[in-house]
């Protein structure tokens, strides 16, 4: 029985945002961060330090003068806060991250592995240490003990526990052959056996680059970040030239403002608040990636993500339950059908897929025919994606099973009216049909069912309203896929596909400007997998697959993919949204500040003091109090991210607009206000 994770949509999971020890090590972690060699990869706050450091020493020579140092050094303090609460935004994002990979090396745990000395014979083998093993060696796993290391399965068929890796405590089927070949190092066999190839060096498995990958020690700025670090590096630097006019232009009519007041007007003018949380929301976009149990290689690919128009799902093992059963032979006139059962049998005899496996558990049940054992002297014809037929050489005949097109193709035949017709019903009903030779003679068909997953339709309706195109890939032929195309909802479907067709529909949607995903879990998945934008392999695929792809789903639900879309938009949104609130900030800072600076020497400008604060001190001090503690605020925001719901483009700016940049300009006047209210109360003002 195939125990596989459920298909269900997965349920959101909703831990703790941060714990007390995570907080307690994101503090320390803040505070080694304050290093300016890794601050000035951060430009804003980098200089938002420079400027703490030159008015902290200003306010000490002042004390140490006996001139008054008390409302510089409140500056210096609170300048210092801002910079340390950027780099805690940061810390409690990393931690987050570093918390879920401590679970996951609890997984990787030293064994002893069983290295095979002869691969024919699992007798013989001898312990060697999981660290020792090379890419190639064949190991024997039973039950009871635990996979060494990555690897493909090449013998026999077991039932794997994977909870370490995915959390899910129901164990799934690996079987050498098909697509549930791969198995991952620190899994349990359950029962039976295994042989598993080794495909990992030790330090190289998929549970050390999950961990390299979660903590962030592999994590890289993308495009995005960039594009968006250059343009704060460039409103800094077109404040710091602003700010710098000012000396001039007071200087004119009357006292220039001290270097202090300028220090506070240049931090918080410059983005400092999307630039202590842009680093954080980044790392919090792959965090909410691995608790979904999905694992991006890279950030480059969560963003793509959000920009995703084109979908591709593989039929088998994606959009149906996959492991497609024999339910029926259909013989053609002439022919009985225990004759055409026995071709088919023979004919699946070296067909290590489920399907070939269940075409003789069929015949068996249905007709009493034993498997017999592989004839000495037989040859196998494997099944090939180009060919699309398999079979078995015996020195009295030869057998063939295939696609109908495919195999009356091959022996250079006509399919017959017959024949033509009964695989035509069998599409209608969308099951798959096979055609079934005997010495270049056609039998008839084998009726193969597949079932569409539940919930499918209205999961591809949700990808429809976020404006995303779905095409199902299939190697059946055109009125099977119409019939599992209509049943599941799917926009459009592409039959009879062979890796090159995937990889060319890919490569076609990419030159007309779309950015396509792909879901897949086979070795020939891989080339379409490595193409696509985002590429979301299977955990219980092949070790091609999964090396192909840049995310990795655990849970091996290839309709998460909604998910990982959402993942994405909503962290471009979060992105833009708080960039947004940030900028619109300035505003009122503008109100706080500059008739605090100048009405001295222009009295007009106290008309600008709408918040009425009580004196250019208070003024000036709660804006920066207020510049340090929204980046606090904003931290459990830049974490959980902005809600995504599915709506235009047009409608969610205006949303947008509308939340986080009135509420940006909005926000300060309520929150400086409130600030001076608070010095005045302590005496402060």
């Amino acid at each position: 029985m195939d125990t596989s994770p459920s298909f269900a949509p997965p349920a959101t999971r909703k831990p703790a945002l941060v714990t007390g020890p995570m907080l307690r090590r994101a503090a320390l972690d803040a505070v080694g961060k304050l290093n300016p060699r890794r601050l000035v990869r951060n430009p804003v706050i980098f200089v938002t330090e420079v400027v703490s450091v030159l008015v902290s020493l200003l306010a000490l020579r002042a004390a140490t003068l006996g001139q008054p140092w008390s409302f510089q050094a409140a500056i210096a303090l609170w300048l210092w806060l801002t910079v340390l609460f950027a780099t805690f935004a940061e810390a409690v994002a990393e931690g987050r991250g570093r918390a879920q990979a401590e679970s996951l090396r609890r997984a990787r745990t030293e064994t002893q592995a069983k290295l095979l000395l002869r691969a024919d014979d699992r007798s013989l083998w001898q312990p060697r240490a999981a660290t020792e093993l090379r890419a190639g060696d064949l190991v024997l796993v039973e039950a009871g003990d635990l996979i060494p290391s990555d690897g493909e399965v090449v013998q026999g068929i077991a039932s794997v526990n994977e909870a370490a890796v995915t959390g899910e405590s129901a164990p799934v089927i690996r079987e050498s052959g098909g697509d549930r070949s791969a198995v991952t190092g620190g899994t349990l066999v359950v029962s039976d056996w295994l042989v598993v190839r080794i495909t990992a060096a030790a330090g190289h498995t998929f549970l050390d680059r999950m961990i390299a990958l979660v903590e962030g020690a592999a994590r890289q700025k993308t495009p995005n970040e960039i594009a968006l670090d250059i343009l704060l590096a460039g409103m800094t630097i077109i404040f710091l030239i602003a700010v710098a006019t000012l000396v001039g232009l007071a200087s004119w009519n009357g006292e220039p403002p001290s270097v202090p007041v300028l220090a506070a007007l240049l931090v918080t003018l410059i983005p400092t608040t999307i630039g202590g949380l842009l680093s954080a929301i980044g790392i919090a976009g792959m965090d909410r990636l691995v608790r979904f149990n999905v694992l991006a290689t890279s950030g480059r690919a969560v963003e793509a993500a959000g920009d995703v128009d084109v979908l591709l799902l593989d039929k088998t093992g994606t959009i149906t339950l996959g492991n497609r059963q024999a339910a029926g032979f259909i013989p053609l006139p002439g022919v009985s059908e225990r004759e055409l059962a026995e071709a088919a049998v023979l004919a699946s005899l070296g067909d290590e897929t489920p399907e070939g496996r269940s075409i003789l558990a069929f015949a068996r049940d249905r007709h009493g025919i034993a498997t017999p054992a592989l004839p000495e002297g037989a040859r196998v014809v494997p099944f090939t994606a180009q060919t699309r037929i398999s079979g078995l050489d015996l020195p009295d005949g030869a057998f063939r099973k295939g696609a109908v097109d495919s195999l009356a193709r091959a022996l250079g035949l006509e399919a017959p009216a017959a024949l033509r017709e009964a695989t035509d019903r069998i599409a209608r009903q969308g099951a798959t049909p096979l055609a079934v030779a005997r010495d270049g003679r056609l039998l008839g068909a084998i009726e193969l069912k597949d079932i569409v997953k539940g919930g499918m339709r209205a999961r591809f309706e949700a990808l429809r309203r976020m404006g995303i195109r779905t095409v199902m890939v299939t190697g059946d032929n055109r009125l099977t896929a119409a019939a599992i195309a209509a049943e599941a909802g799917v926009d459009d479907f592409i039959a009879e596909a062979t890796p090159e067709d995937k990889l060319g529909y890919i490569r076609r949607a990419q030159a007309e400007g779309r950015l396509v995903a792909m879901a897949g879990d086979g070795t020939n998945d891989a080339p379409a997998l490595a193409q696509a934008d985002v590429g979301l392999a299977m955990q219980t695929g092949t070790q091609a697959a999964r090396e192909a792809g840049n995310m990795v789903d655990l849970d091996s639900d290839p309709t998460k993919l909604i998910e990982v879309v959402e993942i994405g938009k909503q962290l471009l949104i979060t992105r833009g949204a708080l960039t947004t609130f940030s900028i619109a900030n300035d505003v009122a800072k503008y109100f706080a500040i500059l008739p605090a600076i100048f009405v001295a020497s222009y009295p007009e400008l106290g008309a600008l003091n709408v918040m009425r604060l009580a004196s250019p001190e208070s003024a000036i001090l709660s804006a920066v109090i207020f510049n340090a503690l929204v980046i606090v605020a904003l931290v459990p925001l830049a974490l959980r991210g902005v809600g995504y719901a599915p709506m235009g483009a047009a409608a969610l700016l205006r949303r947008n607009l509308l939340v986080y940049g009135l509420g940006g300009i909005v926000a300060p006047f309520l929150g400086i206000k409130a600030i001076d209210l608070l010095l005045q109360l302590l005496g402060l003002a």
